[in-house]
């Protein structure tokens, strides 16, 4: 067997070796109480990836133990994003699917004497479970007969008590060390109707206590989760060994991603969403899959992405700028190259007549890409900031006497600057070199400057938007961000577009000016940026 690649590969090499399991099976385990971000694209690679090392499959298993704030809509949008992510799994299966097992489940564990019915309220129980060195204090219903224990769960099944009236907690050890082992609650009342079961239940199981039985029932050989369930590993071997699982499954955790720069949180990106600071779920400054897709990120990308931080133990935090990195480095191989103009210049070249057609390879990257035509013209549009009437010292665009060549076409030299009223110039007329066409060159004058433009007889209105990062500042540690968020973080322009970009929505490289996504918003073509040129984070 070939060297384990990480931790997680090395127990489970460790496992089939001593016989323990034949077979490998991981589940991919979401709550469907929002959509998901790349901080589960991270999950998806481990738990899909690891399986498909080893030949072994994968489950989508949705945690739909908490009815108040799971809904169908948050079902489809996650099963579009593991399918975008070209994921395939075995089974969908769901927590609910499971609720008349769990519930026999925690009635075998009453008549065992290892669960009872508590009536102590939520705030009391937290007061109770003790500190990090003081051992928490036992409730007094704790010592319930399994009798008395059994009557009062049925009783809250068929809905006699209140919302948190009653509830069952495991009787393990109140003086444990580790405070998840406290005589946790494993069941509490919760009238909401469930997007599955609708009303049937008034009772629900807790997710550590329906975690493991789950895994179990779905045959899950190794349940992989991020670093913050490993104090709670305890509680899922209790739940299967005081269960009599054979063989149990194997709990192996791995450092959670976390990005600078983005909020990190689902119910901070549903805040987000119900206080209208941005457009959706899929709004595009937004670190969910949805709002990534949006932005034009290749799936491709993300996997990329994950691939290269690899699976860790430690907690760690990566940089915006590398995963941007990642994404441009993507992009540079795969776009195609266009043009577009975001705050227009007329350029009029006086000497010349016509038009004629101009070569641009498709991605001078790929070989196999090919080329395209484009329309020259007598009139143009260029980059305001590609012309000044007083340039700085080595400014090598266009200047009044001065030549720069047009972007696979001629150089042209400019001769007279048109402006307005508030001095702004509003065109520039240049005058043409016909010796001078690209790859065909004779004419002697070398143009240090290259400019992109579009023929304003043969392009199209386009509106552009480019986006900041939603927090001001790399530095997260789970506190509110509400004073981070950068209130002008879209940013949107009128341009000028090349008709290809209207004619094939997908992304691209723009030249000069960045990756953007083109797509149709009804008569509208945006150019949505993907990310910019420049790579501040390898400087």
């Amino acid at each position: 067997m070939a060297e384990a690649e990480n931790f997680i590969q090395a127990f489970i090499d460790e496992d089939l070796a001593a016989g323990k399991i034949s077979a490998v099976k991981t589940r991919f385990p979401p709550e469907p109480n929002g959509y998901l971000h790349i901080g589960h694209a991270k999950s998806m690679f481990v738990n899909f990836g690891t399986a498909e090392k080893y030949g072994g499959t994968c489950n989508l298993f949705f945690d739909d133990t908490n009815p108040s704030k799971e809904k169908t809509e948050y079902v489809d949008a996650i099963r579009r994003d593991i399918e975008w992510l070209g994921y395939r799994w075995e089974k969908e299966v769901y927590a609910s699917d499971f609720f008349d097992i769990i519930y026999d489940d925690a009635e075998k564990l009453i008549e065992a004497g290892k669960a009872f019915v508590c009536d102590l309220s939520a705030e009391e129980i937290k007061a109770t479970r003790g500190t990090l060195t003081e051992p928490g204090t036992e409730s007094p219903y704790r010592n319930r007969t399994p009798e008395e224990n059994l009557r009062l769960f049925r009783e809250m099944r068929a809905g006699k008590y209140a919302d948190g009236e009653k509830c069952l907690r495991a009787k393990i050890d109140m003086a444990s060390p580790n405070i998840n082992l406290r005589d946790p609650v494993i069941y509490r009342i919760l009238r909401a109707e469930h997007h599955r079961t609708g009303n049937k239940w008034c009772i629900y199981p807790m997710y550590d206590y329906a975690h493991p039985i789950c895994d179990y029932l779905q045959g899950v050989t190794h349940s992989l989760c991020t670093l913050e369930f490993e104090d709670h590993r305890p509680l899922y071997d209790w739940v299967g060994i005081n269960l009599g699982f054979s063989p149990k499954p194997r709990q192996i955790e791995f450092a959670r991603l976390n990005l600078t720069n983005l909020v990190m949180s689902k119910r901070y990106l549903k805040k987000l969403v119900e206080e209208k600071t941005v457009h959706g779920w899929d709004d595009p400054r937004m670190p969910t899959l949805a709002g990534l897709r949006a932005r034009g990120i290749p799936a491709e990308a993300i996997k990329d992405f994950c691939a290269r931080i690899g699976v860790a133990k430690a907690q760690s935090e990566c940089e915006i700028g590398y995963f941007e990195a990642v994404v441009r480095d993507w992009l540079n191989l795969h776009a195609p190259r266009a043009m577009a103009v975001t705050a227009p210049l007329k350029l009029t070249i006086v000497n010349y007549e016509g038009e004629e057609d101009v070569d641009f390879e498709i991605n001078q990257l790929d070989e196999t890409a090919g080329t395209r035509k484009v329309k020259f013209g007598k009139t143009l549009w260029i980059e305001q900031a590609d012309f000044s009437l007083d340039p700085p010292p080595k400014y090598h665009r266009l200047k009044l006497g001065g030549y720069a060549r047009l972007k696979n076409a001629y150089i042209v030299r400019a001769d007279e600057a048109v402006t307005d009223e508030n001095g702004n110039v509003t065109e520039v007329k240049c005058t043409y070199i016909p010796e001078s066409r690209s790859g065909n060159d004779t004419s002697g004058i070398k143009a240090k400057g290259v400019l992109h433009w579009v023929n304003a007889a043969a392009c199209v209105d386009a509106e552009l938007r480019q986006y900041d990062h939603l927090l001001r500042d790399a530095d997260y540690a789970g506190q509110d961000f509400s004073e981070r968020i950068r209130a002008d973080s879209e940013h949107i322009f009128a341009a000028k577009a090349e008709p290809y970009l209207a004619e094939n929505e997908g992304s691209y490289q723009l030249m000069r000016t960045g990756y953007y996504r083109a797509f149709r918003e009804g008569e509208k073509l945006v150019l949505s940026e993907i990310v910019s040129l420049k790579d501040n984070f390898n400087k």
